[in-house]
């Protein structure tokens, strides 16, 4: 290869590369940029920020906790579903658990997807006062688990019960239930209880007050809507701590419920941080009446 040929190629290379950045690192990102400034698109491509006296205070994309600096539920806000991403709803590490239904024993490491599931329906429950009970879930909030110990048969089940441990209550506990298949339940006092079978127990809750979206977080761990269910479960309790009426409570609600997309796919859901907001400007507007009339 004689140099000219290596000049006209290394000069063809170069012009490929200068068109190909003005296309593609210039042209192209000021086209999108330019596309995203379209009425109905700026507000999304912007962050959909929700701003108040001009200050953003969050994003309607983008879920957010209402507790106070100890993690305690604020009772006059709408609470929002469990996160996994972070120390909850962090955009930098969206996530799931990545936990499934047959994570259902703690470990000394962790405690498991059942036991939280079930710790968070009873303190909802406390908070909204009702029963916080649901299938699989002891009464003091754990996983209604044991662990059956004895011989097993052809197919690896236990066939006759000499020891049963209730896995996730640890002693002093006492069992959820006092026997199985006719032996006494002990709770866990830290011997190993891995050979034995586990076994599932469902109880009683089968039908629970407190909804799914309540004990349960989102794939991304970013969710910022809840169910109608579990909005409605929350409105006595916000309209109490406010001292105003369920209804207009409920009238916000509604007017923050988004419907399924195109109609038909998903399901409805509350924005909670809008709601939250215009529950707030709610306040303030019932605050200046007050103070028009005298009282």
């Amino acid at each position: 290869m004689n140099f000219a040929n290596l000049i006209r190629r290394h000069t063809a290379a170069l012009r490929a590369l200068l068109v190909l950045t003005v296309i593609l690192g210039i042209a192209y990102p000021v086209f999108i940029w330019l596309v995203a400034q379209l009425p109905g698109l700026r507000d999304k491509a912007d962050g959909s920020l929700i701003e108040v006296d001009g200050k953003p205070v969050g994003s309607s994309l983008i879920g957010q906790l209402f507790t106070d600096t100890d993690g305690n539920p604020l009772p006059q806000y709408f609470q929002s579903r469990p996160s996994a991403a972070g120390d909850g709803y962090d955009p930098l590490s969206t996530s799931a658990s990545n936990l499934g239904p047959e994570d259902i024993v703690d470990t000394a490491a962790r405690t498991s997807l059942l036991t939280e599931v079930c710790t968070r329906s009873l303190a909802a429950g406390a908070l909204d006062g009702v029963s916080g009970a649901r299938p699989f879930c002891t009464s003091d909030g754990v996983g209604a688990v044991l662990s059956v110990l004895g011989p097993r048969d052809a197919r690896g089940n236990v066939s006759a019960p000499t020891e049963v441990i209730s896995v996730n209550q640890i002693c002093p506990s006492t069992p959820f239930v006092s026997t199985y298949r006719g032996v006494p339940v002990r709770c866990n006092d830290g011997t190993d209880h891995t050979p034995g079978q586990i076994v599932p127990i469902r109880g009683a809750g089968a039908d629970p007050a407190v909804p799914a979206d309540a004990v349960t977080a989102s794939g991304s761990g970013l969710d910022p809507h809840i169910s109608p269910a579990y909005a409605a479960l929350q409105v006595d309790r916000v309209a109490a701590a406010r001292g105003i009426s369920p209804e207009q409570v409920r009238t916000l609600v509604d007017q923050h419920t988004d419907g399924r997309t195109l109609g038909f796919m998903g399901e409805p859901g509350v924005n909670v941080a809008q709601l939250n907001l215009a529950l707030d400007d709610l306040g303030e507007k019932l605050a200046v009446h007050r103070d028009d009339l005298g009282g």
